[in-house]
C-alpha cells in the first residue's frame, strides 16, 4: 500500500471507543485526518464504509482498506504501521487481554451516561451538533425525539440494564484498583494499549480536563454526576493522571466537520 495514501478516522465526538484510536495514533504519531460524524447522520455511511451490518465508530479508512472497531483497527494498525512500541510482543497477550476486558464495558459506560444525560436536551444536542454542518444539525434537532427514542431503545437504556451496567463497571474499576497498586503502567514500565484503552473507556467517568467534553463543567455535572459513586476511587484518580501525564490538549486542531 502507498505511503502518500491518506489515513482517515471516521469518529463521533462523544464515543470513547473514537477517544481510544485517536489516542493510539496520536502517540504513535501516525499522520491521519479525523472527520467528526453527526450521530444518527453517521448511520449510513457507516454501515457502507464498515461492510460488516453495523454503524459503530470509529473506522479508519487508507486506500482500499476500511477496517471498523477498534480492536480490530489496532491489530490493522499494528500491521500496517507496526511494530507499535504501545504493543510490545513480550506482553502483547496480557495488553490484549486488558485491552478485552475495558473494551466490554465501553457500551456499559455509555448506558449509564446517557440514562441521566437524556434529562439534560440541550447538552446533549450541543455536544451531538458540535461538527455537524447546518442541514445535518437541523435535521438531528427537528428529529431528537425520534433519534432519541431509537438511542435509548439500541443502547437498552431502562432502569434494569442501567443497573447491570453499574455492576460491570464497578467490577472492573475495583479490577483496576487492585492493578495499579502493583505499579502505575498495567503492563510493563510503559504505556501500552492496556492503559489507553482502561483510561479511554473510563475517561467519561473520570473526565480529565484534558477532553473537551468530557472535561466541561455541564458534562461533569449533568451527566457524570451518575459516577460520584467512585467519586474517591484510586482508579479515576489514575484515569486522570495518564491523561495529564501522556494524552495531552485533545483535538489540538479540531476536526472537520462531515
Amino acid at each position: 500500500m502507498s505511503d502518500n495514501q491518506v489515513l482517515t478516522l471516521y469518529t463521533i465526538n462523544m464515543s470513547h471507543y473514537s477517544e481510544k484510536i485517536r489516542w493510539l495514533l496520536d502517540y504513535e504519531q501516525i499522520n491521519y485526518v479525523e472527520q467528526a460524524l453527526t450521530p444518527a447522520i453517521h448511520t449510513l455511511p457507516m454501515l457502507v464504509k464498515g461492510g460488516r451490518g453495523k454503524s459503530t465508530v470509529p473506522l479508519v479508512e487508507k486506500g482500499s482498506s476500511r477496517v471498523q472497531d477498534s480492536p480490530r483497527i489496532v491489530d490493522w494498525l499494528q500491521r500496517e504501521y507496526g511494530p507499535l512500541k504501545s504493543l510490545p510482543q513480550d506482553h502483547l497477550a496480557e495488553i490484549l487481554e486488558i485491552q478485552t476486558r475495558f473494551d466490554s464495558i465501553g457500551k456499559a459506560v455509555a448506558r449509564y451516561l446517557y440514562s441521566p444525560g437524556f434529562a439534560h436536551k440541550a447538552l446533549i444536542l450541543d455536544i451531538w451538533t458540535q461538527f455537524a454542518k447546518p442541514w445535518e444539525a437541523s435535521l438531528v434537532r427537528g428529529g431528537y425525539p425520534l433519534i432519541k427514542s431509537v438511542f435509548k431503545s439500541k443502547l437498552k437504556i431502562n432502569p434494569r440494564d442501567v443497573a447491570i451496567a453499574e455492576t460491570k463497571i464497578d467490577a472492573q474499576i475495583k479490577w483496576l484498583e487492585s492493578r495499579i497498586k502493583l505499579g502505575f503502567y498495567l503492563v510493563g514500565d510503559s504505556l501500552t494499549v492496556a492503559d489507553i484503552t482502561a483510561a479511554a473507556m473510563l475517561a467519561p467517568l473520570a473526565c480529565p480536563v484534558e477532553h473537551p467534553i468530557y472535561g466541561t463543567h455541564d458534562f461533569r455535572t449533568k451527566m457524570a454526576s451518575a459516577a460520584k459513586i467512585w467519586a474517591d476511587s484510586p482508579a479515576l484518580d489514575w484515569v486522570r493522571e495518564v491523561y495529564a501525564k501522556h494524552r495531552g490538549q485533545v483535538w489540538q486542531v479540531m476536526p472537520n466537520a462531515s
